[in-house]
């Protein structure tokens, strides 16, 4: 699943446009849709937006049967 999916399903599931969304981490509708498109969001962008949904962002990371995490 792509980052775009991942946000737009995660916005629909909180009842929250897109737009809204961008406003509510601080970016227009419009680039908010232009780095969505681009799949051009920072980890710390991802972290915003999951802060303004009431979820928790966890980038990506190689986890080991140990448990060790990268």
């Amino acid at each position: 699943m792509s980052k775009e999916q991942k946000i737009k399903g995660a916005s629909a599931y909180k009842g929250l446009s897109q737009a809204k969304l961008a406003v509510a981490i601080g970016m227009t509708p419009s680039n908010f849709n232009q780095k969505l498109k681009r799949d051009t969001f920072t980890d710390g962008e991802l972290e915003q937006i999951a802060n303004a949904l009431g979820a928790k962002f966890e980038p990506c990371a190689f986890l080991f049967p140990d448990g060790t995490k990268i």
